[in-house]
């Protein structure tokens, strides 16, 4: 069973009431391995992030469904009192947790793309679902350029969730209203930051000199730090031939600017359009013992020449939307949470992936995501 900190007993059982105990558990299995920094659980009250162990860091409030401007006063008071014990900051560019209230009240909020629909495909069970190229809501993306160039990803691509960069340059998510039409379903918001299409008639090392433009800093303490970007291997449109093929050869910038290779990866024989091409329950190409992120990818290659469609997938991760219940609306505000607020760059491109599934069954997403622009 995965750990809460800071008092296990009360905090596990409230995640556990808030979640159920099989999406904990279930969750909790989907990070081992992780080399990132904890990523929040953006649809669970309170500031709670799940790490590479497996365990659940932050405390859980029960019961936070106020909407994003409408947090009682009482509520708010409590809040501010918690906020000043720490200095009074949200160290987000927000002055206090009224101040995100009166800038979300006072027009500098916005809803990613308006409104968010995303009808998911079929997937296999324990796999992860790319919903890159699915519409209705955002449009469906498309693949990335090919190598060696590929496609640095922003909000003016195709398939990304569309906003307006604010003056501020520091636009927050705020809250989030999101049901899906399947239980037990798991979703990735996360920053899109490259892709690049692979040559698949072909074994010979294939390089790649297109980058990324967000999260290239090599300062850990920096937001815009590599620390915690990802890579996956995304099929297309196209569904892999029925061959047996490794990722392997393939290589990366690290979060310290250094070149590195990634550990050889088993594909998936005849993966479908869209699936992951990772083993069972991975959503991340793993890297190298000590590396902690993935600057640019340098190289790619594959042990077998096939046909389909694969693109190569610079990410970084936003938060974790989890639906354990059937068609239930799941409304979470972040400004209860004076740690969470995850930073959205001018010009990202939010997308969306199913983590490891628990069915087949192919799933619709429907919601609202808010953001609000902090002064500085």
């Amino acid at each position: 069973m995965a750990n809460i900190v800071r008092d296990l007993s009360a905090h596990s059982g409230r995640l556990e009431r808030w979640l159920g105990a099989d999406k904990v558990a279930q969750l909790s299995g989907n990070m081992r391995g992780w080399y990132g920094p904890p990523v929040a659980l953006v649809d669970v009250p309170g500031a709670v992030r799940v790490g590479g162990d497996g365990d659940f860091t932050g405390r859980v409030r029960h019961g936070g469904f106020a909407g994003v401007l409408d947090i009682a006063e009482d509520r708010l008071r409590a809040l501010w009192r918690g906020a000043g014990r720490s200095g009074g900051q949200l160290n987000t560019g927000f002055a206090s947790l009224s101040d995100v209230i009166a800038r979300g009240s006072g027009g500098f909020g916005q809803k990613l793309n308006g409104a968010v629909h995303k009808n998911g495909p079929s997937g296999g069970t324990s796999f992860c679902m790319s919903l890159w190229r699915v519409g209705a809501q955002p449009a469906a993306g498309s693949a990335g350029a090919a190598a060696p160039t590929g496609t640095a990803q922003t909000n003016a691509s195709t398939g990304a969730m569309l906003f307006t960069n604010p003056a501020s340059s520091n636009l927050r998510l705020t809250g989030i209203e999101m049901v899906a039409s399947v239980a037990g379903n798991t979703l990735m918001l996360y920053d899109r930051l490259f892709s690049v299409a692979k040559t698949m008639s072909s074994t010979a090392t294939e390089a790649v000199t297109g980058v990324p433009t967000r999260y290239q800093s090599t300062t850990a303490t920096d937001e815009n730090y590599i620390g915690g970007n990802f890579a996956f291997v995304e099929v297309g449109a196209t569904l892999l031939a029925s061959t047996a093929h490794n990722w392997t050869v393939c290589q990366y910038v690290n979060q310290a600017g250094a070149g590195a290779t990634f550990p050889s990866m088993a594909g998936n024989s005849g993966a479908v359009a869209d699936r992951f091409d990772h083993p069972l329950n991975q959503w991340f190409f793993p890297l190298a013992s000590g590396d902690s992120g993935v600057g640019a990818i340098t190289q790619m290659q594959c042990s077998a020449s096939l046909t389909g469609s694969i693109n190569f997938v610079v990410a970084h991760p936003l938060g974790i939307i989890s639906f354990p219940v059937l068609s239930q609306l799941f409304s979470v505000d972040f400004i209860t949470s004076t740690n969470i607020l995850p930073k959205i760059f001018d010009n990202a491109c939010p997308a969306l992936f199913e983590m490891p599934k628990p069915s087949s069954t192919a799933t619709n997403y429907t919601g609202l995501i808010h953001a609000i622009a902090a002064a500085t």
